[in-house]
């Protein structure tokens, strides 16, 4: 079942560059001062939401279209986990992205380290959706 495969490797792919941005980004961003913190991460922000958004989205497409194919109910439970990424990020993370994007990287607000730090924490929990998602679909291929 090919379409199972691919969203297998697209919910592992999202998983590990949510775990990459928490591993290794971050902590590279947070050592920065708050001006050169503020630079790198707008830029970094707009990327990696296109990235991990496709990916979750194409990891959905495939679960959804296993399950079209195989009628294996696991496979709609890995797609919705993967799409639960969507409203995380729309609801508890973006607010927060707002209002980073709204200081000026030349002048960020006293408490933008606290907020990129607690922003930081928060984007754990969509490495949690995306091992979850490629959990359930490892379970189903394995």
């Amino acid at each position: 079942m090919l379409s199972g495969l691919f969203a297998l490797v697209f919910a592992s792919a999202f998983a590990g560059a949510a775990l990459y941005l928490n591993l290794v980004e971050q902590p590279a961003r947070l050592a920065l001062d708050d001006s050169s913190m503020m630079r790198e991460w707008a830029p970094s922000d707009r990327r990696g939401f296109a990235l991990l958004g496709g990916l979750a989205l194409l990891a959905a497409l495939a679960g959804l279209s296993a399950f079209a194919h195989g009628g294996d109910i696991r496979w709609l439970l890995g797609a919705v986990i993967a799409l639960a990424s969507w409203p995380y990020t729309y609801f508890v993370v973006v607010p927060l992205n707002n209002r980073l994007l709204a200081a000026s990287p030349g002048q960020p607000a006293a408490d933008s380290r606290e907020i990129v730090t607690f922003w930081g924490r928060l984007e754990w929990g969509l490495f949690a959706i995306g091992a979850a998602s490629t959990g359930v679909f490892a379970w189903i291929l394995g």
